[in-house]
């Protein structure tokens, strides 16, 4: 596990939205539940978390969380691959997937873990 320190979330996040940095904050808690072995990096100004033993953060990318003027991103590289029962994942590009969250209130956080579990053992060299 590589988790950034919370000082140093803290800081990152002092510059977003009230109501984003809430949604930024509980994504963090699932991810680090859901992937407790993950490495966590503040990269493209977002969240990166990846397997750091297998790769990148696209080669072994679990996901990210994207941060933006109307709303906050769950990013999943590899997004096409995971299982999607409600149907939350949105996306046109090959691979890739994300789930736009703009209200606390409203996310749906037991699928997003659930999500974020799925990609988290997620072998993408046994894919291809």
């Amino acid at each position: 596990m590589s988790y950034l320190p919370i000082k140093i979330i803290e800081k990152f996040v002092n510059h977003i939205k009230p109501e984003f940095r809430d949604i930024v904050l509980e994504l963090r808690n699932l991810i680090a539940e859901a992937a407790p072995h993950a490495h966590e990096e503040i990269r493209h100004h977002g969240l990166s978390y990846y397997h750091e033993k297998q790769g990148g953060p696209v080669s072994a990318g679990i996901c990210g969380i994207g941060i933006y003027a109307d709303h906050v991103c769950l990013i999943f590289i590899h997004g096409f691959f995971l299982p999607d029962p409600e149907r939350l994942l949105e996306g046109d590009r090959k691979y890739m997937r994300h789930v736009k969250l703009a209200s606390f209130e409203r996310a749906p956080w037991e699928a997003l873990k659930e999500l974020i579990s799925e990609s988290s053992r997620l072998d993408i060299r046994s894919l291809g």
